[in-house]
């Protein structure tokens, strides 16, 4: 029953707030990022104040000042939205069918999200790189869900290459990030279990001259490797 009054909450949030971040956003970016983090301040609020759901971010000081690529841990739709609150400034790659969801995403499109091709591989990895260089010259920080789809808890598959291309092919540094979001907020699940949602932020790393495959397994191993470490130490209640 909280599950839904709160998801009926941010939907309404959502009926309210996009028609305000798509017209700001005819004008000024800076202005429609702002309505967009005003909504997930409300939805983090919201979460907290019903579901019991809080979070704690470390590493912060490990976001590089010029812009970057993220390579993020997916399994919830928590850590999609708390990147606006917590993250530098950045737009998601995400399929480019979410892209055709009236206002909400509209509102996507807006903050200038790379929606992608997922079933043309090699013309996807074109889309980031491509779409994905604008944006870090934009002032944009570029995050991506290497896995491509959100994943049950304690479950990965391989890391896609696009993120570590896009940072070799543009000179900027990973910031790997992991979490234990989909312990609290499951994959397709109907209930938010409370407690603590934890994100580590790693150490920035520059992927100049690495052999992109080799770096890609080094970065999964990491973050999956974070996962755990933050389920084990009991951070997860």
């Amino acid at each position: 029953m909280r599950f839904l009054v709160f998801n009926i909450l941010s939907w309404v949030g959502v009926v309210i707030w996009a028609p305000l971040l798509l017209l700001t956003g005819l004008f000024s970016h800076n202005a429609a990022y702002a309505i967009g983090r005003s909504w997930c301040v409300m939805v983090a609020i919201l979460v907290r104040l019903i579901c019991g759901l809080r979070y704690r971010v470390e590493g912060k000081a490990n976001f590089p000042e010029d812009t970057s690529v993220f390579l993020i841990k997916h399994s919830s739709a928590f850590e999609t939205f708390m990147q606006l609150v917590e993250f530098p400034r950045a737009c998601w790659v995400l399929k480019r069918e979410l892209l055709y969801v009236p206002f909400f995403g509209w509102s996507l499109w807006m903050l200038k999200g790379i929606g992608i091709n997922r079933g043309a591989r090699g013309l996807a990895v074109k889309q980031v790189i491509e779409q994905g260089r604008e944006r870090l010259e934009q002032g944009i920080c570029v995050s991506i869900f290497p896995e491509g789809t959100r994943m049950p808890a304690g479950e990965t598959r391989r890391y896609g290459l696009s993120g570590v291309l896009l940072a070799q092919n543009t000179g900027r540094k990973i910031v790997p990030i992991a979490h234990n979001a989909g312990y609290h907020w499951p994959r397709r699940g109907f209930a938010v279990i409370p407690g603590e949602v934890v994100f580590v932020i790693g150490e920035p790393i520059d992927p100049t001259g690495r052999d992109p495959r080799e770096l890609n397994a080094e970065i999964q191993t990491w973050i999956e490797a974070q996962v755990q470490q933050i389920v084990s130490n009991g951070r997860t209640r």
